[in-house]
């Protein structure tokens, strides 16, 4: 049995109030946030999203770091919905409030309904069921 038990998934920035009004209102996270700290805890049940800008973690590390720019194609966050139709009513619902559309929801041949969309940061973020 491993020792690790998985944390969280931290998100690097350049608006920490944009992308906290993202997760905020369409998803559902709830934070203590109180606008001006560096650092940004947000919870969605038992999931846990960290944010820190960018140009700080960069004066923490004594780094410089890359990032991609436009769509991050080097990750992803995926949420799982209860059915077909929840994920065809989530992707609608987040476009509708501002995610950038990226996939329009598709059935996939090993049974998955799937879509994706990208944060105001340019994070994908999958929406997906396994259950018609």
């Amino acid at each position: 049995m491993s020792r690790f038990k998985f944390n969280t998934i931290a998100l690097f920035t350049t608006d920490n109030q944009k992308v906290v009004d993202f997760y905020c209102d369409i998803f559902g996270f709830e934070t203590q946030w109180n606008g001006n700290d560096i650092d940004v805890e947000m919870h969605l049940g038992d999931m846990r999203i960290l944010l820190f800008p960018r140009e700080s973690i960069e004066k923490m590390t004594r780094q410089r770091f890359t990032y991609p720019s436009g769509i991050n194609g080097t990750m992803e966050i995926s949420f799982d919905v209860p059915t077909f139709a929840d994920v065809d009513k989530e992707y609608n619902r987040a476009v509708t409030m501002g995610a950038k559309p990226i996939m329009e929801p598709t059935t996939e041949p090993w049974g998955q309904r799937t879509c994706y969309v990208a944060d105001p940061e340019g994070n994908l973020i999958e929406i997906s069921s396994f259950n018609e």
